[in-house]
C-alpha cells in the first residue's frame, strides 16, 4: 500500500533495510596462506576444528555475515558430544584452532625486544612517586589528606607489584640476575616473597582454568566446600574478606591445597628451587624487621597510616584485579577438569562443581 502511494506521488520507495545482524567474525572465503611454516603450525588441528567457527564477539568485526546466514544452524562436536551453535557464535569451551606458537608468530618481532633501561626507568619513576607521596602525607599530616594518600599509595604499591610480576615472567629484561634483584627489591617492599610467588604464578599459567591444578580463584569441589569450617567459609565468601585474602593465600594457599610460599619444602616447589625460596623468605623477613624497627622509631600509628593502610589497599587491588582477569564479571570464562571442558556459570552445577567464589562479592561491589 505504501509503495502504491509513493508511486502515485512520483516518489521512489527507499531501498529495503534489514535489521543489523549479530556482531562476530565469520570465516573469509579467501585462500589460506601458502606459507609452509603456516601450514605446519596448523597441522595439529583435526578435521573437527576446520568445521568449527571460532568467531569472536568484538565491537568492530572484520565482516558481518548476511542475514540469511544468521538463520543457519551448525552442528559442532565437542569431546564426542553434539552441540548446536549459531554461525558466528563464540563457544568459550571449544579448543581454539591455534596454539601458542601461532600467537607468538603473529606478534611483530620488535614487540619481543626487552629494553632494561626503559624497564628501570619505570622502576625509578614509581619509586620516586611512592617516596614523594609518603613524604608529602607525613609533612601535611591532615585527615583531609590521609584518605587521598591511602588510595594513591595503595595503587602505587600495586604498580610496584606489577613491575615485580614482569621480572618474574622474564619480560623485564633478558638478564636473569637483574630480574631477580629488582623483583626481590620490589616485591619484598610490599611483603611478597618473590621466588615463592613467581613459582606458584608459573604453576597458575601452566594450569590456567583447571579446576584442581589452577592457583588463582579456582572453584571448589562440593566435597572441599562441605569440609570447610564456618570461619573459612565466612572469610572466603563474605564481603569484604575475600578482597583481603592474598596474605592468607601466601601462607597457606587456597582451601583444599597444602603448602606455603615461604617454606622451601612446600609441595609448590621442586628440590632445585629450595635455595631460591629460602632467599625470598629471607628478604621478606628483612622487610618485616625494617617495618618493626620503624614502628619503634616513629610509633605504630604513623606506620599504620604511612604503610599499613596502603598495603591493605594494594591487597584489595591485587585480589580484585586478579579475580576479574581470570573470571570476568558478566561473561564467565570456562573451567575444565582433565580433558572435559566444564563451563562454570552463575549457578552451581549440582553434585559436580560448586562455583561459589568471590563472584557474588564482585557483583555486589559493581551493583
Amino acid at each position: 500500500m505504501a509503495t502504491w502511494v509513493l508511486s502515485e506521488c512520483g516518489l521512489k520507495p527507499l531501498p529495503p533495510t534489514f535489521p543489523r545482524p549479530k556482531t562476530g567474525i565469520v570465516n573469509s572465503n579467501s585462500n589460506p596462506s601458502k606459507d609452509p611454516k603456516f601450514q605446519s603450525r596448523r597441522s595439529f588441528t583435526s578435521s573437527s576444528f576446520r568445521d568449527r567457527n571460532f568467531g569472536l564477539r568484538v565491537s568492530a568485526p572484520l565482516r558481518v555475515s548476511p542475514i540469511e546466514e544468521e538463520e543457519v544452524k551448525k552442528d559442532v562436536k565437542i569431546n564426542g558430544g553434539g552441540v548446536e551453535n549459531e554461525v558466528g557464535e563464540f563457544d568459550p569451551g571449544a579448543p581454539p584452532p591455534f596454539n601458542l606458537a601461532d600467537i607468538r608468530a603473529a606478534i611483530p618481532k620488535h614487540c619481543w625486544v626487552k629494553d632494561p633501561w626503559k624497564s628501570m626507568s619505570y622502576v625509578a619513576r614509581d619509586v620516586i612517586v611512592v617516596l614523594g607521596l609518603a613524604a608529602g602525607a607525613a609533612y601535611l599530616n591532615s585527615w583531609l589528606v590521609w584518605p587521598l594518600y591511602w588510595a594513591a599509595q595503595g595503587t602505587m604499591f600495586w604498580a610496584l607489584f606489577v613491575l615485580g610480576h614482569d621480572c618474574g615472567h622474564g619480560s623485564f629484561s633478558n638478564n636473569h640476575k637483574l630480574n631477580s634483584v629488582v623483583g626481590h627489591l620490589l616485591h619484598s617492599s610490599i611483603l611478597v616473597p618473590y621466588h615463592g610467588w613467581r613459582i606458584s604464578h608459573r604453576t597458575h599459567h601452566q594450569n590456567h582454568g583447571h579446576v584442581e591444578n589452577d592457583e588463582s580463584w579456582h572453584p571448589l569441589s562440593e566435597k572441599i566446600f562441605r569440609s570447610l569450617d564456618t570461619m573459612t567459609r565466612t572469610l572466603r565468601f563474605t564481603v569484604p574478606f575475600p578482597l583481603l585474602a592474598y596474605p592468607v593465600y601466601l601462607f597457606s594457599r587456597s582451601p583444599g591445597k597444602t603448602g606455603s610460599h615461604f617454606h622451601p619444602d612446600s609441595d609448590l616447589f621442586v628440590p632445585s628451587e629450595r635455595n631460591d625460596v629460602i632467599t625470598s623468605t629471607a628478604c621478606w623477613s628483612a622487610m618485616v624487621a625494617i617495618l618493626v624497627g620503624l614502628g619503634f622509631l616513629m610509633g605504630p600509628i604513623p606506620l599504620l597510616k604511612l604503610y599499613g593502610v596502603p598495603y591493605l589497599i594494594f591487597v584489595m587491588w591485587l585480589d580484585l584485579v586478579t579475580y576479574l582477569h581470570h573470571h570476568g564479571h558478566e561473561d564467565k570464562l570456562p573451567w575444565y577438569r582433565g580433558k572435559v571442558d566444564i563451563l562454570i556459570r552463575k549457578i552451581s552445577m549440582p553434585g559436580d562443581i560448586i562455583s561459589l567464589s568471590v563472584e557474588t562479592c564482585i557483583q555486589f561491589i559493581f551493583m
